[in-house]
């Protein structure tokens, strides 16, 4: 199970008038929300992340998985998406990923780049936008573990409702 993740908006709150604050390994501090929500689709999943952020190069991904670490989110694998310097935007990233792995198909994209709903519909079924003002909150990673593990959702939906 893959996760796309996005940064900014997502993990990082946006704000046009507040600087971010940085972490000694150099790097954005997360939402205290967005880590939690992360770390409940990991658990919930064991997921690994495919990086999307415009920030991926910044960093290899053991590096990235430090960063990870030391702001709470422990994750068993980190990669990168392609550059941007190949494809000229987020949506046409992902859809060249997807042309080369149609066999996967237990995904998620959590990103907050509206141009996203552009995407075919059986890719935007697995789209969990956020709100960039808020990032990832509780409700957007159940909307994710939903996505990833739709038949132990719908069976767990079905043994509430038989109690």
């Amino acid at each position: 199970m893959l996760i796309f993740l996005d940064i900014d908006g997502v993990m990082v709150q946006g704000s046009s008038w507040k600087s971010v604050e940085s972490l000694s390994d150099g790097f954005y501090k997360f939402s205290p929300r967005a880590v939690l929500g992360l770390q409940e689709i990991i658990s919930g999943t064991k997921a690994s992340i495919i990086l999307t952020t415009s920030h991926k190069n910044r960093f290899t991904p053991k590096q990235w998985k430090v960063i990870f670490h030391n702001r709470g989110i422990d994750v068993s694998s980190i990669e990168k998406l392609q550059t941007r310097k190949i494809y000229p935007n987020r949506k046409e990233e992902i859809l060249t990923w997807h042309k080369r792995h149609k066999n996967i198909k237990d995904f998620v994209i959590i990103d907050d780049d509206k141009s996203l709903n552009g995407l075919p519909e059986e890719l935007k079924k697995k789209l969990i936008l956020t709100n960039s003002s808020i990032g990832l909150t509780s409700e957007n990673a159940l909307q994710a573990i939903k996505v990833l593990k739709p038949k132990k959702w719908k069976n767990t939906i079905i043994k509430s409702l038989s109690v």
